[in-house]
């Protein structure tokens, strides 16, 4: 569940008690309250501490210890205002060999108020007065240089407004972790009733109205909320799978175990834990999910990470069972802690919080970008994205360009409340690769029955696997992300009917529009015909191009599948050039793709070709479109063995 990470380095809980004569008081009163004040903290009673402890620099107002120990309550009490004041006190009253360890602590409490000019002059000055040998030492380095990293960079601010989100969202005295499914259309957050970490967690759901503003929430499913918590959850860009975080109510294999979902029609599944491959006896959350619901990171605290708070990664395999997780290593985690992972639609850019990197105090929001399997080097998303204060929730667009997080409440440096919030990501942050939806529904082509089928997307580059998920059985509906840069080919099938490709040419030309394809699949009969969409010629050439392998082996697949079915592969021109030249030039193509598919163990019995030059346009030939359309290879189904 949401946490209230606090950034605590080494401080100095308790003093021992002391004997009169190491102290800088003479007061016995200010003594007695000192004393007191040890009883309460052994308690962890730390305002009544407070209060005992300001009695005693009233007594004695040059008490030095009393100071120190006051400022390391207001510290445990997260007010690190009053810190300040506390610790600036000591030093002023106090010898100057007894001060070293206080400059520290005032470095500290500045820098994680964002006083990074005054925290860099009290750390130096710890470090100057001593501190080489000092146990702290380390410590204070480290803050020192993110001191300096931050002095300089809220320099220079991105351009960012961030502003609240409109309509019904905000509901809560607290609402936080947004996510968006891939079409922007519904927003899914985790909220509270009340603003005590105590109170009840759900997932809500909203909608995105005409006039651009929010609906009000209404709860996601009476299958997953509960009397007991559900929240941080991540959603597949499809909006039909849904994992959260559960820790009371159901059963666990640890303290907070996550759970998963599948949406059929408008109805969710009952939940279930993800099993012993995800979860063990530590706590699991914040999970975050590929696009098409094949890649889950998610945060664990479990032993053999790389620290506290690591993220861990699992992937479904072709069993459609989750591997076991593994540690993303130390490209990405460090020895402190990494939360709150968010990978974007793009499948490339993985964004998270970490204390373990250079930045501006408390958690701060860092992007990498996975090339060849390999993460990049993780980068501070900057000021003022990124605050002294704690920053761990980030979702970015399909498009990239606007950014949703939520923005806690504080009073007297208590969290007593939080709000989503939303920006839009600024030129200077280039890093997302811009994605596209296909989307549409798939239906059978003979009865228009609405259709559950396998929708594959494959990177014809490489020929691997990009995406995969499978169309609503009840609504038909399918949902798929194309990034830019890349061409693409997209397959549906379904045993029984005729499987369907289409081709996305993306890595010459960007688009930016959604495309709705309703795919309409032939039932294997006498006569089915279906276009071999990513079978490619160079111009005026009958080999077949490297890429279209993926196609042809789609082919191989489909006939081994169907052994009883016999096809005949069909070559077809459009009409430039002479008749004779285009039905020689469609006979070779034929035969090349009837060729590829013997040598790979398609028995010969099964096949046939024959080309149809130009005699057979389905467009017209006077436009360029209408002769692409025309130069196509298909395969048809002749009858059953």
């Amino acid at each position: 569940m949401r946490k209230s990470f606090l950034v605590l380095f080494t401080i100095l809980l308790f003093l021992p008690l002391l004997v009169t004569a190491q102290l800088s008081t003479n007061s016995k009163k200010a003594l007695k309250y000192f004393q007191e004040s040890t009883l309460l903290m052994n308690r962890r009673q730390y305002p009544e501490a407070v209060q005992v402890l300001l009695e005693a620099v009233n007594k004695d107002e040059d008490f030095y210890e009393a100071y120190v120990r006051l400022g390391n309550c207001f510290r445990i009490l997260s007010d690190n205002e009053r810190a300040e004041i506390a610790f600036t006190k000591a030093i002023a009253s106090a010898p100057e060999h007894k001060v070293i360890t206080t400059y520290f602590e005032l470095g500290e409490v500045q820098f994680l108020q964002g006083k990074y000019q005054e925290a860099i002059e009290s750390l130096e000055a710890y470090i100057s007065k001593g501190g080489q040998g000092h146990r702290y030492y380390q410590d204070a380095v480290n803050i020192l240089e993110n001191a300096r990293y931050a002095a300089k960079h809220v320099k220079d601010p991105l351009p960012i407004n961030p502003r609240l989100v409109q309509g019904g969202v905000n509901a809560f005295p607290m609402q936080y972790f947004p996510v968006l499914t891939a079409d922007g259309r519904h927003l899914i957050y985790t909220g509270r009733k009340g603003s005590d970490w105590q109170d009840d967690e759900n997932i809500y759901i909203s909608t995105l109205q005409p006039d651009s503003t929010w609906s009000a929430p209404a709860s996601l499913s009476p299958a997953i909320n509960s009397s007991f918590n559900e929240g941080t959850c991540t959603i597949s860009a499809d909006g039909r799978m849904i994992i959260f975080t559960s820790c009371l109510g159901r059963e666990t294999v640890g303290s907070c175990d996550l759970f998963i979902s599948y949406k059929t029609g408008d109805r969710w599944s009952k939940p279930e834990n993800m099993g012993r491959s995800i979860n063990t006896g530590a706590w699991e959350s914040q999970p975050t999910l590929s696009a098409d619901g094949r890649t889950l990171y998610f945060v664990s605290n479990r032993r053999a990470g790389k620290g506290g708070y690591d993220i861990w990664v699992s992937y479904l395999d072709q069993e459609e069972k989750w591997t076991s997780a593994i540690n993303m290593g130390s490209g990405i985690n460090t020895p402190d802690d990494e939360v709150s992972p968010f990978i974007h639609v793009n499948g490339r850019t993985l964004f998270f919080a970490s204390k373990g990197y250079q930045g501006f105090g408390g958690f701060d929001i860092y992007y990498s970008e996975r090339s060849s399997n390999e993460w990049s080097e993780p980068e501070n998303m900057g000021f003022p994205i990124n605050t002294h204060d704690d920053q761990v929730s980030l979702f970015v667009t399909t498009d990239g360009k606007r950014a949703f997080y939520s923005l806690d409440e504080k009073k007297d440096g208590r969290i007593t409340g939080s709000k989503i919030f939303t920006f839009d990501v600024p030129p200077e942050i280039t890093l997302i690769t811009e994605s596209n939806l296909v989307v549409g529904k798939v239906f059978d082509a003979k009865t228009k029955k609405l259709l559950e089928a396998n929708v594959e997307l494959i990177d014809l580059t490489t020929d691997s696997l990009v995406a995969k998920v499978k169309s609503d059985p009840v609504s038909g509906e399918y949902m798929m992300v194309v990034n830019q840069g890349r061409q693409y080919a997209l397959y549906v099938d379904k045993q029984g009917y005729l499987f369907k490709s289409f081709s996305f040419d993306y890595a010459q030309e960007a688009k930016n529009n959604t495309a709705t394809i309703d795919i309409a699949l032939q039932p294997i009969e006498t006569g089915s015909i279906t276009r071999l969409n990513n079978i490619f010629f160079a111009f005026d050439k009958y080999e077949l191009q490297d890429q279209s392998k993926t196609e042809l082996n789609k082919v191989v697949k489909f006939l081994q599948t169907n052994p009883e079915v016999k096809v005949e592969i069909s070559g077809h021109t459009d009409n430039q050039g002479s008749a004779a030249y285009n039905q020689e030039l469609s006979e070779k193509r034929a035969a090349s793709v009837y060729k590829y598919l013997v040598e790979n163990d398609v028995p010969e019995k099964q096949l046939s070709y024959k080309g149809y030059g130009q005699e057979q346009p389905v467009a017209s030939n006077e436009t360029e479109a209408g002769q692409a359309k025309n130069r196509r290879i298909e395969f048809k189904i002749l009858e059953n063995l």
